[in-house]
């Protein structure tokens, strides 16, 4: 009832930050709409943009959008990013992809090993409501939100269970569906 909420600046000079993950050793990770990821150090130093990261469609409410680490983060230095994925012909869509945080020597990082594990279908020629959260789940398992793109008539298809527009996806961190998840035969 009676919190007294603090705002304190830790860095400056970011690019449009889209999402932020705390490390483990302090400082942060986070992901910039245009599509760059920058290391954030324990004392505010912001570093280059790691390399390695896919091209992303930036247009509109489009660009690399969430992180979150793997649960066993501090061995394996994997982690999950989604991104608006540009699909050819104009059309894009969400898709997440995971690798592997590196150091580069620069004091920065660069991904490693990445790899496209979930794409949302249809593709559409959009730049609106991409969606994406991604969260680990205790059991391991990872959701995936994402959009149902906005326009009509393909945002009326979020209600379809054959269409991925506007739905949460649970996932392996393979990118393979689990069998107990509730429409795997449907």
């Amino acid at each position: 009832r009676n919190a007294i909420v603090r705002t304190e600046t830790v860095a400056s000079g970011l690019p449009q930050v889209w999402a932020i993950e705390i490390l483990p050793e302090g400082g942060a990770i986070v992901t910039a709409k245009r599509g760059t990821m920058h290391l954030i150090g324990r004392d505010g130093t912001v570093g280059p943009a790691i390399s390695g990261v896919p091209k992303v469609d930036a247009d509109g409410q489009g660009g690399l959008l969430d992180v979150a680490l793997a649960p066993d983060f501090e061995t394996s230095r994997t982690l999950f990013f989604s991104f608006s994925e540009p699909r050819g012909g104009g059309k894009n869509a969400t898709s997440v992809a995971r690798a592997r945080l590196a150091p580069d020597g620069n004091g920065g990082g660069r991904l490693e090993g990445v790899e496209v594990i979930f794409q949302q279908t249809p593709a559409y020629a959009g730049s609106k409501h991409f969606g994406s959260r991604l969260a680990f789940a205790p059991d391991g398992t990872l959701f995936v939100t994402v959009g149902e793109r906005s326009d009509t008539p393909i945002r009326d298809r979020a209600q379809d269970l054959s269409a991925g527009l506007g739905k949460i996806f649970r996932i392996h961190p393979d990118g393979s569906v689990p069998q107990d998840n509730p429409f795997v035969d449907t």
